[in-house]
């Protein structure tokens, strides 16, 4: 019986996958709470969007998505609804957060593609059955055909080049919108991982709050964002950064506008930090001395859109007495991570939480 030779055969398994990745370009989701990145198999992280959707209040139908809907907060008349459908890093509009991925993956396919792709999403480590389900149907209701979820605390080790599949220790710490992820991983699986749902949305809310007791003045959930990234800082010798803020004076009900610095700003940040340091001290708590001796080494990993916070890899290094080592660009280290997975799924779907 006359056999094809090997050289053939290895030429149509390279031919079978060009033709599949022309076919379908598979996905990878950092589903956040404050934002969306969303990373392509061969082509690295092409879409970075706020995880706001404006509807029209009558109809549901989506007017935008993303910058444009962000834009439109607090802006719209009673015929235009903005939603923020993403809460504490799960779902909290299962409709909504699917017309949001659809759209997303609209902008994000290739337009030629002819089969459905899979996805990869980073999801919390606490996150519940239903609402696993929830991520998982939304997905596969917006038009991909196989959805894998990774905890987005292994995610963002992943995507920090940490040796997780090495018998080492390692922990990080993921601060995104929603929640704080601390996870201590070795040999490719989790020792340890607890999420809390303080984060970079209570930074926001806890700065609005602080404005409006020590200043007077009632400021937009998103300008006490503005505020946090323009001159959010924990460090007390730190340079002084100003900025001109804006909002509605409390005693007068009038607009008003005026300056902040970061010495102002500095107390607003005690309360989230401290439950952030406190969740820290509980993970250190249960690790074994072999452990500690590794994390002692190697530090721990900062990643997140919270680790930009000016001086808090240093304030938890003083806290804590353990080196704090913020990535070089925490807030794409979680699709990062979950575009490696998709980049290698066979030999990484073993950390993968459900299919």
């Amino acid at each position: 019986m006359l056999k094809l030779p090997e050289k053939n055969s290895n030429l149509s398994k390279q031919l079978w996958k060009k033709m599949s990745a022309f076919m379908s370009a598979d996905i990878a989701m950092d589903l956040g709470t404050a934002n969306t990145l969303v990373y392509v198999k061969g082509e690295g992280v092409v879409l970075n969007e706020p995880s706001v959707v404006a509807l029209d209040a009558e109809t549901g139908e989506l007017l935008a998505v993303g910058h444009a809907a962000k834009q439109m907060y607090g802006k719209t008349s009673r015929a235009v609804r903005c939603v923020r459908p993403i809460k504490d890093g799960v779902i909290a509009d299962f409709g909504v957060t699917t017309e949001m991925i659809r759209y997303m993956l609209r902008v994000v396919r290739n337009r030629w593609s002819l089969v459905r792709p899979r996805a990869v999403i980073g999801v919390p480590s606490d996150i519940t059955q239903v609402e696993k389900r929830a991520v998982l149907d939304a997905a596969l209701s917006s038009g991909v055909r196989q959805v894998y979820l990774v905890e987005e605390s292994m995610a963002a080790a992943v995507g920090s080049g940490l040796p997780i599949e090495q018998p080492i220790g390692s922990m990080v710490v993921d601060i995104g919108g929603g929640t704080t992820e601390i996870a201590i991983l070795s040999l490719g699986g989790t020792m340890y991982t607890h999420a809390i749902r303080v984060a970079g949305d209570e930074m926001d809310e806890a700065i609005q709050r602080y404005v409006k007791q020590r200043c007077g003045l009632e400021i937009s959930i998103f300008e006490a964002e503005r505020i946090k990234i323009t001159i959010g800082s924990l460090l007390h010798h730190s340079p002084p950064l100003t900025m001109k803020t804006f909002g509605r004076d409390v005693s007068t009900g009038m607009p008003r506008s005026m300056e902040l610095n970061n010495e102002v700003i500095r107390p607003a940040f005690q309360e989230p930090l401290c439950a952030i340091v406190g969740a820290i001290y509980t993970a250190l708590e249960n690790i074994s001395p072999e452990v500690a001796q590794d994390i002692l080494a190697n530090g721990v990993h900062l990643a997140g859109g919270g680790a930009l916070i000016r001086g808090l890899s240093e304030k938890l290094t003083e806290k804590t007495g353990i080196r704090f080592i913020c990535d070089s660009d925490p807030l794409t280290c979680v699709v990062r991570g979950v575009g490696r997975v998709i980049e290698n799924l066979d030999s990484l779907k073993n950390i993968c939480i459900a299919a």
